[in-house]
């Protein structure tokens, strides 16, 4: 009998302590164990018994997370914490002057219609506003080279047809009652598709997100309505702004067909680059409009951080994101900054200042930079780089030597950390309850994988990195305090990082063609809020080479 009650004293204890093993309460808890694996995670080595005093701690920790995790943040809502690019001896510019855009009165039409759409801003808007052709008839224009080309090119997401006809159509009413807004009036543009309209679908490239519907106009779109463009495309992105793969296929290099476009504003840069738009607007985070810009031959303005409301806009990463125009020229950019930059109520980040451009620059008169160890290592595209150089040369430019920071005095790649924790906060839902899964590009670049692993960041490593973009900061400052202006090969992650850390703006031009016929660029950096001498130089540049007249044959139509 004693042995019998022993057995069944025994299951009933293995049982109960099976329960409580395996219990939801129990496989929750932070063991010992747990933290010791996971020290390897975080660069750490903790004693033992410093392990075992954390543990209550971590596991309250876990329940606030628990707590978190039962309410609900959308894409749109902000930190409390906001950044701002400003060194501490930055004094804004604060002379305010409205740009006055000359419209040329002599801009003949082609002899084939299709060459309009290789025209730049200006030129068409002098055709538009001496009524030498419609809004009505450059839109239709635009929609039937996406509707011809576009399955080949996959850079459209969305056409807005009906609303980029009735847009053009008022255009035409008011310009023929004597109403023209300004040199956009009539222009058809498209947007990448991170861009909310209201009554369309905003899909962010990504499958998870393809019937998402928002009811709400972005700031920037309101602007250029207001300026009289007429919006006739969403154009792609890499889904959740990564690369050039988006729901439903790969967005080309115009270039070639074979390739990839390079960089999440791929539609972008690629829809006008065939003249299937009149201009574009991208965002950025890290390399979305610079390196699109620099595979298709687009010219590519990256602003300042802040410079450009993004209400409205897809959030990556709060303290990076940015936005811009993406055009067949520096000063098509310049038009365009010219309606879309300023302060919004809808964006905290965003700063009213101001923006001067006459397009008349004497390179001469500039403190010119370029970044020697940069063009000493792109060998590869030497020849073109030099080439490049004797340019600014002859246009006056007395280039001087600069030395961007590196890594001898900061851990600049390690600032990378940022927006990854970032971008895991702005999609914690889509990680959490594994939607990740269903996106098309599951690789080690693809954005799923940025998304898992940044669930491994420890806050405080996030802090110390925002703690060195400061120091990195006041040493671009000190820099820029020297030079004007910096060219630097676009090839290289080290100044794109840099630059994007501490918001400075670039403007990406081609500067020729590899031997394969792939365009490729230049990189013109400024001092923060001062895309006006960028774009000046970039047009100055421009002026005195061909390179952004030509355009790709298969979307030249020979007829």
């Amino acid at each position: 009998m004693r042995y019998l009650l022993t057995i069944l004293t025994t299951a009933l204890l293995t049982a109960f302590l099976c329960f409580w093993w395996l219990s939801p309460d129990r496989t929750k808890q932070i063991t010992h164990r747990d933290v010791e694996a996971a020290q390897k995670l975080i660069d750490f080595s903790f004693e033992g018994w410093e392990i075992d005093t954390m543990l209550k701690d971590l596991n309250e920790n876990v329940e606030d997370y628990a707590l978190m995790h039962e309410f609900t943040l959308k894409n749109e809502t902000p930190p409390s914490l906001l950044f701002y690019p400003l060194p501490e001896s930055f004094r804004p510019d604060t002379l305010y002057e409205k740009n006055q855009w000359t419209i040329p009165e002599d801009v003949p039409l082609p002899l084939h219609e299709d060459e309009l759409a290789f025209y730049t801003i200006l030129q068409l808007a002098s055709l538009i506003k001496n009524r030498k052709i419609t809004a009505t008839e450059l839109t239709r224009l635009y929609l039937d080279r996406i509707k011809r080309y576009d399955d080949t090119l996959q850079s459209v997401i969305t056409l807005t047809e009906t609303l980029a006809l009735q847009q053009a159509q008022q255009a035409d009413k008011e310009i023929a009652d004597g109403h023209y807004r300004g040199p956009l009036h009539g222009i058809p543009y498209g947007v990448k598709d991170l861009i909310a309209v209201e009554g369309y679908k905003t899909t962010w490239g990504s499958n998870t997100h393809k019937d998402q519907q928002i009811d709400h106009t972005a700031t920037i779109v309101k602007k250029l309505e207001a300026a009289g463009a007429i919006l006739i495309a969403k154009l792609t992105s890499g889904a959740l702004a990564r690369g050039d793969v988006w729901f439903d296929g790969q967005t080309k290099n115009p270039w070639d067909l074979t390739q990839g476009a390079q960089g999440s504003s791929a539609g972008s840069a690629a829809a006008t680059v065939a003249g299937l738009v009149g201009f574009a607007i991208g965002t950025e985070t890290m390399g979305s409009i610079v390196s699109p810009s620099s595979r298709c031959g687009a010219s590519g303005l990256r602003p300042t951080y802040g410079r450009v409301s993004r209400d409205g806009i897809m959030t990556l990463s709060w303290s990076l994101d940015k936005i811009g125009p993406m055009a067949r020229s520096a000063e098509d950019c310049a038009l365009v900054f010219d309606v879309i930059q300023g302060y919004d109520t809808l964006d905290r980040t965003t700063v009213d200042f101001p923006f001067r451009y006459d397009g008349q620059i004497d390179l001469s008169q500039l403190s010119f930079g370029y970044a020697e160890d940069y063009f000493e290592k792109d060998t590869t595209h030497q020849a073109l780089n030099d080439q490049t150089l004797a340019t600014f040369r002859s246009l006056g430019a007395s280039l001087v030597p600069v030395k961007l920071p590196d890594s001898t005095s900061l851990p600049i790649k390690a600032l990378s950390l940022i927006m990854y924790a970032e971008a895991g906060a702005a999609f914690d839902d889509l990680t959490r309850t594994n939607l990740d899964d269903s996106m098309v590009r599951q690789d080690e670049s693809a954005r799923p994988n940025a998304l898992r692993q940044s669930r491994f960041i420890p806050a405080v490593e996030y802090i110390q990195a925002n703690r060195y973009r400061y120091q990195l900061i006041q040493k671009m400052q000190q820099l820029m305090d020297t030079v004007d202006v910096i060219v630097a090969p676009t090839r290289g992650f080290p100044p794109l990082l840099m630059t994007n850390m501490t918001g400075h703006p670039v403007v990406i031009v081609p500067n020729g063609f590899d031997a394969e016929g792939h365009p490729q660029s230049i990189t013109i950096i400024g001092r923060l809020y001062d895309e006006a001498t960028i774009l000046e130089v970039a047009k100055a540049y421009q002026e005195a080479t061909d390179i952004e007249e030509k355009h790709p044959p298969f979307f030249v139509d020979s007829e």
